[in-house]
């Protein structure tokens, strides 16, 4: 029998350590077929442990299912696990269905299972340190350098800390107690916001619009640049910040339409992670926040989008309990990890009160910016709510795009700030009025008749931003002032009445229109004592309101001294005054 090779009772490998992971499968199997019959034995042992304290991939399924129940607010039972995991087309791994029945029939009151969560959970925690052991005599067979050893030690209780702190018993407890010297020791002041100057690192922040405003492309930009280590709205380029983007929004194919026409593609789309349509739990719910932690963790990501969280919820909009449980569930762990976030959101039937549903939606963000289109690629960034108060409040944006062809043009989709060194001194500080569309075009030079359509032309060559009813009315403006009695809005004054103008509205060009003290206008004089009251102007014919029809005017001939019209023999016979002022022949 020299020829067998005996197997040693433990698996050796890596020249003889030892790879079995201590674990407790009985312990296992009694808490799993504890929680699929009781929901408070679930919510115990949750208190306890986590999916990843479970060694068995097995139980672990079984246990995520339970939490999917519990979330919806389904008591649990085997043959709806069974059901479950046969859905989602993994009865495979749960030995085609006979490992829920086994673990099923029978099974301890929900009462104990606490017991042996507490087993499960020290058995995981041998594991971490087992692989751990075994990680550093790996290394040390591999040649590693004691700073190499060192930074493997470091790491391994870091993870162990952030799991006490985020983790369960009763060390998370007294895990959030401030160290006084450390607490005041950091400059909280100098902390460097991410770019963009929208939000500093570990804040959340709730974007809100309505579904005109280009919510998403702006995020989307946004996080492109932040990941690939971009400048965004004339912030300075810093080291790319690792995003997990969550997308129940937009199709595929018209995410790829935007990232191309930003200017990206495979080869720089930097730290950016991007989800389309992740199957994870509502995020109200316990079992989402532990997907999304999960996704976290996978991904090493520092900052989160929810677009859009309507999307991501099972709860009424309107009902507070619903943002409290996502808070609770999903935004306090990315808090207290330090992970950022920012939520996309839509307005309200009621812009002046933001985004739809609960007020509780804006209670636990530190920013809340609305987004707003004012036309022509103008756009509003404003902050209505904040916690801190550090940064910018207001930002006045240019959205930009070129075509070509039939499709947008790689790179030329951008959002920058919007910027008036070529603009002329005299125009309005806030684009999209009808005030800063008619300073535009007569900048242009453009003629007062003009029409809508090349007024619509010339304002899209000048990147001017403007809506159709707000040039509509500019151009109707215009069209008025050029009806005027020659009327000049060009900046040159002269007394030449050959040119056209009115040269007793001038200083010095007339008597009594030379400038005084308080003349706040050319042509118009400071009141002094003895100026002769206004006389009396008749009412117009047109009415004294908008759509007062016009009255006609007589066609009778009218005496001459009286106006009284004439009738009769005196209107026959060709008499231009009435009996009354009629002058006897000399």
């Amino acid at each position: 029998m020299e020829i067998v090779r005996h197997f040693p009772h433990q698996q050796a490998d890596h020249d003889g350590l030892n790879t079995r992971a201590p674990h407790d499968a009985e312990a296992e199997a009694l808490v799993i077929s504890a929680v699929m019959h009781d929901t408070g034995a679930y919510q115990s042992c949750a208190e306890i442990l986590d999916r990843e304290d479970f060694y068995k991939p097995a139980h672990r399924l079984i246990w995520d299912t339970v939490a999917g129940l519990v979330a919806a607010g389904t008591p649990p039972h085997p043959a709806l696990v069974r059901t479950e995991i046969e859905r989602a087309g993994r009865l495979s791994e749960v030995d085609g269905g006979q490992l829920i029945y086994r673990l099923g029939s029978d099974y301890l009151p929900g009462s104990t299972a606490p017991h042996f969560a507490q087993q499960v959970a020290d058995k995981a925690r041998d594991r971490r340190f087992d692989e751990h052991a075994n990680r550093l005599k790996f290394a040390i067979q591999d040649g590693a350098t004691g700073d190499e050893l060192a930074s493997l030690v470091a790491d391994f209780q870091q993870a162990e800390q952030l799991r006490e702190a985020t983790g369960h018993g009763p060390a998370h407890l007294v895990s959030t107690l401030l160290d006084w010297g450390t607490f005041f020791a950091t400059d909280f002041g100098s902390i460097q916001l991410l770019p963009g100057r929208l939000m500093g690192p570990g804040q959340q922040i709730t974007v809100v619009g309505d579904g005109k405003a280009g919510k998403s492309l702006f995020t989307q930009e946004w996080m492109w640049r932040m990941a690939s280590g971009q400048s965004f709205l004339g912030d300075k380029p810093q080291d790319p910040v690792r995003v997990l983007y969550l997308d129940a929004e937009n199709g595929q194919e018209q995410v790829q339409e935007r990232f191309l026409s930003f200017g990206a593609g495979p080869r720089n789309m930097g730290e950016l992670q991007y989800a389309s349509f992740p199957p994870v739990r509502p995020l109200d719910t316990a079992g989402g926040g532990a997907d999304l932690m999960s996704m976290v963790k996978a991904t090493g990501a520092e900052l989160v989008v929810i677009d859009t969280v309507s999307r991501f919820i099972s709860g009424p909009e309107n009902d507070a309990d619903t943002w409290l449980n996502l808070y609770r569930h999903t935004l306090l762990p990315l808090k207290r990890d330090r992970i950022s976030s920012v939520r996309l959101d839509h307005r309200g039937k009621d812009s002046e009160r933001g985004a739809r549903g609960s007020s509780a939606k804006t209670q636990d963000v530190d920013h809340v910016w609305e987004l707003s289109a004012l036309g022509g690629g103008a756009l509003a960034l404003k902050r209505t709510h904040t916690r801190t108060g550090i940064g910018p409040d207001h930002f006045d944006l240019v959205r930009q795009a070129r075509k070509d062809g039939d499709n947008w043009a790689h790179g030329g989709t951008r959002h920058i700030l919007m910027t008036w060194e070529n603009e002329p001194s005299a125009h309005p500080a806030v684009p999209g009025t009808v005030e800063h569309i008619i300073a535009s075009l007569d900048a242009a030079g453009l003629p007062d008749d003009a029409g809508n359509r090349v007024a619509r032309q010339t304002l899209a060559d000048r990147q001017i931003p403007g809506g159709n009813d707000k040039i509509a009315e500019a151009v109707r403006r215009r069209k008025a002032r050029s009806k005027m009695s020659d009327s000049d809005v060009s900046g040159k004054r002269s007394g030449d009445r050959s040119d056209g103008r009115f040269p007793e509205t001038f200083p010095g060009t007339h008597h009594g229109t030379e400038e005084t003290a308080g003349q706040t206008f050319p042509g118009t004089l400071a009141e002094t004592s003895g100026t002769p009251p206004v006389p009396h102007v008749p009412p117009s014919k047109r009415g004294n309101g908008e759509g007062t029809p016009e009255q006609q005017t007589s066609e009778t001939p009218c005496c001459t001294v009286c106006n009284t019209p004439l009738h009769g023999y005196r209107l026959d016979r060709g008499y231009d005054t009435c009996l009354e002022h009629d002058t006897p022949a000399a």
